[in-house]
């Protein structure tokens, strides 16, 4: 099943034209997107949401920029909306 987020759009989001670092860019989406679904409970596909695919490029432009995790970024107000109830 394809992913929420391919690699050509976050270089794309990025602004990264060359190929040297596809593999450090398709590390970061994986990533970003297990934040993600462990944050809403849900496996995410290419048709999810538009804020829960603009987390998960965020994401990964705060980890490319800085070259750190991003654990301190706050994604609440994109996954907010899609998270499951916990009992």
């Amino acid at each position: 099943m394809a992913q929420p987020v391919t690699a050509a759009e976050a270089k794309l989001f990025l602004r990264v034209e060359h190929e040297a670092e596809d593999g450090l860019i398709q590390t970061l989406i994986e990533a970003a997107q297990a934040r993600v679904e462990a944050e809403v409970g849900l496996s995410l596909t290419s048709t999810a949401p538009a804020g829960l695919r603009l987390a998960i490029l965020m994401l990964v432009l705060r980890a490319y920029e800085r070259g750190e995790a991003a654990a301190d970024l706050s994604i609440d107000e994109w996954t907010a909306p899609y998270r499951t109830v916990r009992l």
